[in-house]
């Protein structure tokens, strides 16, 4: 630690066939205003097919590092990070987000102001491949993903896109679970929040994320994401007549019309034309019944999807 208010920090991303993105990443990370020495990169390489791509990125930076995990899945890639970490503070963010140019800062400020504090959840800030050609999905991504304040007030954890931690707290609640291949950073922000630590949200404590764009990259996000869910509710649930009631209680769920978010749709002031309204409730039928088909299949013994 160099002093109270510049601990060093670590930042871990884990990347998987993602080289492209991951230099812009790392440009970000590179023109902090943070001291420069007063932290490391720890890029981690999850078993990539880019693996030569990845080091040759990775050693253009003078901030990074680059590591290797083989067990399949982000949360597996973050914990080898953790292992290499030197830093004090812990920071996360994935390979395809573009951090702001005081993140570093932001977020050590932010986790320094309460001593109880377990986490601070930064804002992860939406942006579109083309402004004047925006998909249906871009839009439907728009409204819909990560609310990094509204998933710690309402559920108590922040996608791990921005997190901030301590090495303290890791240590006390432990290390990300690794089965999950979706919804890991849930399951861990949870314990945080159990073990009688703060979450914080942070407005100013920003990464710019890419809106996936196309329906192929949608389906991979449900289908991944709703294996997480799956996972989650069946490891909160003890086996036998009781969890097979709330299975079936979790899947209805997941199966019915969203009629409540169209109405939100309509509601909400940032989509500007009808047709756009339409395209995201649309998007929004795909998605819930693709997570419902998903989490079906995955009750009948079918295999998740990796991250």
């Amino acid at each position: 630690m160099e002093s109270h208010s510049h601990p060093f920090v670590s930042v871990i991303i884990p990347v998987y066939n993602d080289a492209e993105r991951l230099k812009l990443c790392l440009e970000a990370l590179e023109n902090q205003t943070y001291p420069q020495t007063g932290y490391e990169v720890i890029v981690v390489d999850n078993a990539s097919d880019e693996t030569a791509d990845i080091k040759r990125v990775v050693t253009q930076f003078g901030q990074a590092i680059v590591a290797y995990e083989s067990t399949p899945g982000s949360y597996a890639a973050r914990n080898k990070g953790i292992s290499l970490a030197k830093g004090e503070v812990i920071a996360f963010t994935d390979a395809d987000c573009i951090p702001a140019s005081d993140w570093i800062e932001k977020g050590v400020s932010n986790f320094l102001q309460d001593p109880n504090r377990g986490l601070v959840a930064g804002k992860i800030e939406i942006f579109f491949k083309d402004p004047n050609q925006i998909t249906p999905i871009e839009l439907y991504e728009s409204i819909t993903a990560f609310p990094q304040k509204e998933l710690l007030e309402k559920y108590q954890y922040g996608a791990a896109a921005n997190i901030f931690t301590s090495r303290d707290v890791l240590e006390r609640i432990g290390l990300f679970d690794e089965r999950f291949k979706s919804n890991g950073d849930v399951e861990w922000g949870r314990r945080v929040f159990s073990q009688g630590y703060k979450p914080i949200y942070a407005d100013d404590t920003r990464v710019a994320h890419p809106a996936r764009h196309s329906f192929r990259q949608l389906y991979k996000r449900t289908i991944r994401l709703a294996g997480g869910l799956y996972a989650l509710q069946k490891k909160s649930h003890d086996k036998g007549l009781k969890w097979q009631v709330k299975f079936m209680i979790f899947l209805i769920k997941n199966l019915i019309p969203p009629i409540q978010f169209c109405v939100n749709t309509f509601l909400d002031k940032r989509l500007k034309t009808f047709d756009c309204k339409i395209k995201v409730c649309l998007v929004m039928f795909i998605v819930r019944y693709l997570s419902g088909f998903e989490i079906l299949r995955l009750s009948m013994g079918g295999v998740a999807a990796r991250e």
